[in-house]
Formats: C-alpha cells, sequence, structure tokens
C-alpha cells in the first residue's frame, strides 16, 4: 500500500475497497462504490487496494476460464445493474487468448494512488471498464493509458511509469497485505474509524445496503468525520 493502515482513521474515518480489476463482481459493484465515494468523500478517506486475484499459476489464457465466464456474466448483469460490451464478449473472450492477469492493472492502480489519490475510485471503475466493456487486453499494459488519461494524467508517461519496478513493488505490497488480513474474496470492505475496523461487505451489496451500513458507522457516538 501507498500508506499503513495505522495512518487511517485517526482524525477521519477511513474507507478501504479490496477489489480486483479482472473480478467481475468488483465491475458490478463498481458503480455502487463510485456512487458511495461521491456521497462520502468529504466524511471519510478512501483507498483501493489491488488484490492480486489472477497471479501466479492462477494467470492463464481467458479461454480456460471462458465456459465460466460466459455463464457467470449474466449472474453479475442480472444483479448488479452493469453491462459486459460486445468488445469483451465477443472480441476478447470469445477469441480465447488473451492472458488473464491481475499484475498489469494493479501497477497501473498503483502510479494512480500516487499520481492522482484522490482519483483511485474513479481510476478502478475505469480500469474495470476498460476490461470487461472495452474488452482491452489484461495484459497489455499500454491499454490502460486511456483511463490514466481520463484521470488527467499524460498517457505516454504513464505507460513509461507502467514499466518501473518500483511500481510493480507497490502493487505486491497491496497483494501480500490482502492475504495478511485475511481478505479471501472481492469486493471487500472495510471502515476504520480510530483503532476500530468495521466489516462493511463481503461480495456485491446494492447501494441502500451500502449507504445504511456506512451511516450507521459514522453515527456512532465515537465517530467524529470533521
Amino acid at each position: 500500500m501507498t500508506r499503513s493502515f495505522d495512518e487511517f482513521g485517526q482524525n477521519k474515518p477511513a474507507f478501504f475497497y479490496f477489489y480486483d480489476a479482472l473480478c467481475g463482481w468488483c465491475y458490478g459493484f463498481s458503480p455502487v462504490i463510485h456512487q458511495l465515494y461521491q456521497q462520502f468523500e468529504s466524511k471519510m478517506d478512501f483507498e483501493v487496494i489491488s488484490g492480486g486475484m489472477i497471479t501466479g499459476d492462477r494467470v492463464g489464457r481467458i479461454g480456460e476460464v471462458a465456459g465460466y465466464i460466459s455463464e457467470a456474466y449474466r449472474t453479475v448483469e442480472e444483479r448488479t445493474g452493469v453491462t459486459f460490451g460486445p468488445d469483451f464478449l465477443k472480441g476478447t473472450l470469445a477469441d480465447g487468448k488473451a492472458v488473464f492477469t491481475s499484475v498489469p492493472a494493479a501497477v497501473a492502480m498503483a502510479i494512480a494512488k500516487e499520481q492522482a489519490p484522490d482519483r483511485q475510485v474513479e481510476f478502478a471503475r475505469l480500469l474495470q471498464q476498460a476490461v470487461y466493456f472495452d474488452g482491452i487486453p489484461p495484459a497489455e499494459a499500454q491499454g490502460y493509458a486511456p483511463c490514466a488519461e481520463q484521470i488527467g494524467m499524460d498517457g505516454p508517461s504513464f505507460t513509461t511509469m507502467m514499466k518501473d519496478l518500483a511500481y510493480r513493488q507497490k502493487a505486491e505490497e497491496e497483494f501480500q497485505i490482502t492475504a495478511q488480513i485475511g481478505v479471501r474474496g472481492f469486493p471487500t470492505c472495510f471502515m476504520k474509524t480510530g483503532d476500530q475496523f468495521h466489516l462493511i461487505a463481503t461480495g456485491f451489496r446494492p447501494l441502500p445496503e451500502m449507504l445504511a451500513a456506512v451511516q450507521t458507522v459514522l453515527n456512532q457516538p465515537s465517530v467524529n468525520p470533521n
């Protein structure tokens, strides 16, 4: 992570969003988390943490999991209201040759968190739209440059930074933290107030439920969001 857990929650509540750019349910959750951010950004710090869902021996051609995705995406659409784009379904997924790996998108997120920390929730959504709507191959780093440009970064500079091993290390650190604290699935959301952690979501939750859960924590007598 770019910052330690200890730095959050002392003066203002903090919201931690553990996600993975290749997680279909996170894609479905992205409009919810974005609206949550828009409503509470003045009351909480938000931190997006890349979980590393597809790393190590899980990395492979998307064709190897195409059968599963072809069925699962319909459930995500029905439950969440998002749409998987034809460029993904009829392009990347149908072709089956693209390498499915979480690492490049996590590196991209590490860069965005350093360069535009207040835009990281938006950037997570853009990354997922790029993969699951626009159909970019997840392993091709240059494919994420338009996402960076949409949050005000210079595309060519961003592409160069994608090759910097320092950001790969930042991404790996986030994977390790995710594993160390026991996050087993995505999306997972916590809030931190002072030294207390509050589990807000394990898996998709609709916006009204998320709003209620966050407000419950904020309404606790010990919480002073400033």
